[in-house]
C-alpha cells in the first residue's frame, strides 16, 4: 500500500473518531440515579478561582471540546503528511514516528479508561501510522 493510502485512511478514521468522540460526551446520559447526581453534582456546585466561577462539568466539557480539536488536528496533518509522503518523503522525518507513538499512547488510554470502540480507532489508526512511517523511512 501506498503512504499516501495510508495517511488518508488515518485521516478518515481521525476524522469518525472526532465525530464520535463528540457526539457521545456531548449526549451522554446519567444511566442511574446515583450517576445523574454525579453528573449534576459536576455541573450544578461550582467554586471559584481568581474572581472566575468554574464547575467540573464544564472542565469535562472543555478537555472533550478539546480533543475534538486535537482530534481534527490530527486529521489534517495525517492528510497533509500524505501529501509531503508523495512529493518530500524525507521531510517527514522522525514526525510520522512520534505520530505513531501518540497513537498508541492513545490506545493504552482508551483501553484503559474508555470502551473497546475508541480502543479500536485508535488501534487502527496506530497500525496506519506505524505502517507509513515504516514505509517512508525506506524513502528517506
Amino acid at each position: 500500500m501506498k503512504a499516501i493510502t495510508l495517511y488518508r485512511i488515518a485521516s478518515v478514521f481521525f476524522l469518525l473518531f472526532a465525530a464520535g468522540h463528540t457526539f457521545g460526551f456531548l449526549s451522554l446520559k446519567p444511566p442511574s440515579p446515583e450517576a445523574r447526581a454525579v453528573f449534576d453534582g459536576m455541573n450544578n456546585v461550582h467554586f471559584h478561582v481568581s474572581g472566575s466561577s468554574f464547575s467540573y462539568g464544564g472542565f469535562y466539557r472543555g478537555f472533550g471540546l478539546s480533543i475534538t480539536v486535537q482530534l481534527l488536528f490530527s486529521a489534517f496533518l495525517a492528510w497533509h503528511l500524505g501529501t509531503l509522503a508523495r512529493s518530500n518523503p524525507q521531510a517527514i522525518g522522525l514526525l510520522g514516528w512520534v505520530f505513531m507513538i501518540v497513537q498508541v499512547a492513545g490506545l493504552v488510554l482508551s483501553w484503559k479508561y474508555f470502551s473497546a470502540g475508541p480502543a479500536m480507532l485508535s488501534a487502527i489508526v496506530a497500525v496506519c501510522l506505524g505502517w507509513v512511517a515504516w514505509l517512508v523511512m525506506g524513502k528517506g
